[in-house]
């Protein structure tokens, strides 16, 4: 199985809410004009506005530069161990 060399970093940068670069991105799972939804290693970040496009993606390098009207951005989730250790502890009582 092949493995990424993905950015340790989560950044996001954006300029005049007019598009940016998004780095530590693992995965991208959706792509509209109107939503960018993106894994990252901060979790899942939903990217919402007007004539958004993916400009350029480097999953290699975990970055992701979008432009477009960008109306909001929400992290959905953390991805964290903590979560999966408490259903292995609940799965053995």
């Amino acid at each position: 199985m092949e493995e990424r060399k993905v950015s340790s970093v989560h950044r996001l940068t954006l300029e005049n809410r007019q598009g940016g670069t998004v780095t530590g991105v693992l995965d991208v799972h959706s792509f509209d004009e109107g939503e960018i939804l993106l894994l990252t290693q901060a979790g899942k970040l939903s990217v919402k506005g007007e004539q958004l496009h993916v400009k350029r993606l480097n999953l290699e390098k975990g970055e992701v530069d979008i432009e477009g009207k960008v109306n909001c951005l929400n992290y959905l989730s953390k991805n964290t161990e903590k979560k999966e250790e408490s259903l292995l502890k609940r799965m053995f009582r």
